[in-house]
């Protein structure tokens, strides 16, 4: 069976860290002929279908990330990137995130991160046991199965968890 895998922000080549069969990238520039789309990811869906991926990266993306905006009403840019991600991943499929994230300098000391990254954000946000983004509109469920430092970056990988059941 074929693995495909996307890195979020790829610039010119997308990075394949799981060793997948086949990578895609998505960043704001289009390379077709090395599988990169066009993507604003503050604003715009992954065009990719449902359970597509079983594997998501994004090095040194998603502080730059927008929490909020208003375009022209209110918008929850971080929770509906989350939310694509989910849903472009296969079940039991894992989204990996690299990020320079609080108490370090370099989360605050570029002027494009706007999403400062803590160590319960991905754990208190989007893991099943807490999901507390379920009431931002988070629809998904993660099982957050690693974290650990390198240096300033703080590296997460998730793991998608199949549709939640509702109780009648």
């Amino acid at each position: 069976m074929t693995s495909r895998s996307l890195d979020l922000g790829c610039g010119e080549k997308p990075k394949n860290i799981f060793g997948a069969d086949t990578v895609y990238g998505v960043d704001a520039r289009e390379d077709l002929s090395a599988n990169v789309v066009r993507c604003d990811l503050a604003v715009d869906r992954l065009p990719f279908e449902d359970d597509f991926f079983d594997f998501v990266t994004a090095h040194d993306v998603i502080e730059h990330i927008p929490r909020i905006i208003y375009n022209p009403t209110r918008r929850l840019p971080f929770v509906e990137l989350m939310n694509e991600i989910w849903r472009i991943l296969k079940v039991d499929g894992q989204f990996y995130s690299s990020t320079p994230a609080f108490p370090h300098e370099a989360a605050f000391s570029d002027p494009t991160h706007v999403n400062i990254i803590t160590e319960k954000t991905f754990i208190a946000y989007f893991d099943y046991r807490h999901n507390w983004a379920r009431g931002y509109g988070f629809t998904g469920q993660f099982e957050v199965t690693n974290q650990e430092w390198r240096g300033e970056h703080l590296n997460t990988i998730l793991k998608k968890l199949p549709p939640a059941r509702l109780e009648d």
